[in-house]
């Protein structure tokens, strides 16, 4: 079943620019925002390699619509940080065809939403050209950018692709939550010999989560198709990536506080999806709610309750998996009604509830 939310949408992103959330298991050293461990990962692997390069519109001389690549054009000059003009088509085909000829480029999509523009780009020729070239082409091209709802934009700019790019063989689909995420996973897409499709959020741009040391260092890198237990429980297995990471948090924080202890499972890679620690958790949870952005219908938690259905984990459930989603239609432009169409921790609360449903009395009393 899918729920959709019901507080406000302006409350939420409140919560987010007041709170600091720590997703190392070292303890942190400096908080970083989003923004700022993305530029981190841009200027360490261009320093690291010169085959990198950077291109998209604004990428260069007005560092980057959201200043993710702030001062890069300064040090790294035209041929490496590239402004181009506004056609999506032509700049990620451009990438493509870099790619194709040995360099590393990343593309920077300004949102998501534009890359419907060069979807013929990602799908037919960077996922699809080393399989039908037998091995003999690599495609080794990042497309980046904001992903999902950010606020007031409306139907054609807040849809999440999470669920559109996963369903193609091909390409690796990141989804980052927290500043080490971010960095960790960049580098990882950055080197990697496939098309990675690396999707940010706008809201959590200006977001600081502590960075460990080891996070700070020019080797940071993280293993793409690993998820992260953000959070350990016993009683209700979470499954969130990007955002909906907050979002299965704060409601893991409520429902602690009733007496039921929450896994929160981070996935960070869409594709490849990390199932076996899915399998773990269920193992010792025995119950499932998954939380997302987009839409039910086809969505990420569709794939993964298929897949424990499919698998031998669906013994492990006593009790039907649960979707938390955004609502299954086009974003609103009325503040009042964007925020009844994305999920919110109140949702999540009332699936794992029904999910559980005299349990949580139960794990109150314990």
């Amino acid at each position: 079943m899918a729920l959709k939310s019901t507080p406000v949408l302006f409350g939420l992103l409140t919560r987010l620019s007041r709170r600091t959330f720590s997703t190392s298991n070292a303890l942190a050293s400096k908080p970083v925002t989003v923004r700022d461990a993305l530029n981190q990962a841009l200027d360490e692997e261009m320093t690291r390699d010169e085959t990198v390069f950077l291109l998209g519109e604004e990428v260069a001389q007005y560092d980057g619509a959201y200043k993710v690549s702030r001062g890069l054009w300064k040090k790294y000059g035209d041929k490496r940080v590239i402004d181009t003009p506004i056609t999506e088509a032509g700049f990620a085909g451009i990438a493509v065809g870099a790619a194709f000829a040995g360099l590393r480029p990343v593309c920077e999509f300004m949102t998501f939403n534009f890359s419907m523009q060069a979807i013929d780009h990602v799908i037919n020729s960077a996922a699809k050209t080393f399989y039908m070239s037998a091995g003999a082409v690599p495609v080794p091209v990042v497309f980046r950018g904001p992903n999902g709802a950010a606020a007031g934009v409306a139907a054609q700019h807040s849809q999440c692709f999470g669920a559109w790019y996963s369903h193609c063989p091909g390409l690796k689909v990141l989804m980052p939550y927290s500043s080490e995420d971010a960095k960790g996973l960049l580098k990882a897409a950055i080197r990697d010999p496939d098309p990675v499709v690396f999707l940010e959020d706008e809201i959590l741009y200006g977001v600081p989560f502590p960075m460990s040391d080891e996070a700070l260092a020019d080797d940071f890198v993280l293993p793409i198709g690993k998820a992260k237990l953000e959070r350990a429980g016993r009683h209700l297995t979470l499954v969130c990536a990007g955002r909906a990471t907050d979002t299965a948090l704060q409601a893991a924080t409520q429902l602690a506080g009733e007496g039921v202890e929450c896994e929160v499972l981070n996935l960070r890679s869409l594709r490849p999806l990390d199932f076996d620690s899915i399998a773990q958790s269920l193992a010792k949870t025995h119950h499932l709610v998954t939380v997302e952005q987009g839409w039910p219908q086809s969505g990420i938690g569709a794939e993964i309750c298929a897949r424990v259905m499919e698998s031998p984990a669906f013994f492990e459930l006593d009790a039907p998996a649960w979707r938390v989603s955004g609502a299954d239609v086009p974003m609103p432009y009325a503040r009042s009604l964007e925020a009844l169409a994305l999920p919110t921790p109140a949702d999540v609360v009332a699936a794992a509830r029904a999910v559980l449903a005299n349990r949580i009395t139960q794990g109150a009393q314990q």
